[in-house]
């Protein structure tokens, strides 16, 4: 497997539960990294501090990477909503689309170019299994998550050639503070897996190095995805009970 001696590489959400060990793996592979989110990212080499929500900062941020082009760009940065679709504030919603999906399409943008013109690079989008295999209660984030996964293989496609490569990850659930007290209650009541945040970093940092197209952990959620894809009532069938058990507890 590759190293990543003096390659470059800006990640953000550097400084949240999955984006702190993601860059330290990456560090120990030989790359210098840069925390990209709203606090100093310790466990880089370098912080930009900055607000995604902000449109100024953004537009910043993109000039900068523009300018100054990582060899890697790594979009770990996200938003959660949970709960019933009809009780969220459309500002939660236009967040939720913005960090999950705007933001890494403008970045991707912004690097897209140089990198292309010097014939190397990588575009690292983190997605999530819920935007393959869509929740109840999660339809923002899951849709926001599924509109990366697109965006992710349409730029595969439009780079195909270019010697930029786009790798696109799906983890499930990790045990971090992204989570709140409903979520990790869903996870309880209908018995979906949370994974050791270390654990899911370690396959994000592999599938880098790797320069995969794409990665979903977890073997029955890839079984569960690619039958959604195909026949969305079975797993609207699997998925009956457990929505039963929250509806009870969440409507």
């Amino acid at each position: 497997m590759r190293r990543l001696d003096g390659q470059r590489v800006a990640i953000t959400g550097a400084a949240g539960g999955l984006g702190a060990p993601v860059a330290m793996l990456l560090a120990q592979a030989g790359a210098h990294t840069i925390g990209i989110d709203r606090s100093e990212s310790t466990a880089c080499h370098d912080s930009i501090v900055t607000d995604l929500s902000d449109d100024d900062a953004l537009a910043a941020l993109a000039e900068r990477l523009a300018g100054d082009t990582p060899d890697i760009l790594v979009n770990v940065a996200g938003v959660m909503r949970f709960g019933l679709h009809e009780s969220q504030p459309v500002e939660a919603l236009a967040l939720c689309y913005r960090i999950n999906l705007l933001v890494p399409a403008v970045l991707a943008r912004a690097v897209a170019a140089p990198m292309r013109q010097r014939g190397s690079g990588q575009i690292v989008n983190i997605g999530s299994v819920l935007g393959a295999i869509p929740y109840p209660w999660f339809a923002a984030y899951s849709s926001s998550k599924a509109g990366l996964a697109a965006f992710s293989q349409g730029l595969r496609r439009e780079l195909g050639g270019s010697g930029v490569s786009v790798t696109h990850v799906n983890p499930r659930a990790a045990r971090t503070a992204f989570n709140n007290a409903e979520v990790n209650r869903f996870l309880e009541i209908t018995g979906m897996k949370a994974d050791a945040p270390e654990w899911v970093a370690q396959r994000i940092v592999a599938a880098i190095l790797a320069r995969r197209p794409t990665l979903s952990i977890g073997a029955m959620e890839r079984v569960y995805a690619a039958l959604n894809a195909i026949s969305p009532r079975l797993i609207d069938t699997g998925l009956a009970p457990q929505i039963r058990r929250a509806r009870a507890e969440f409507s």
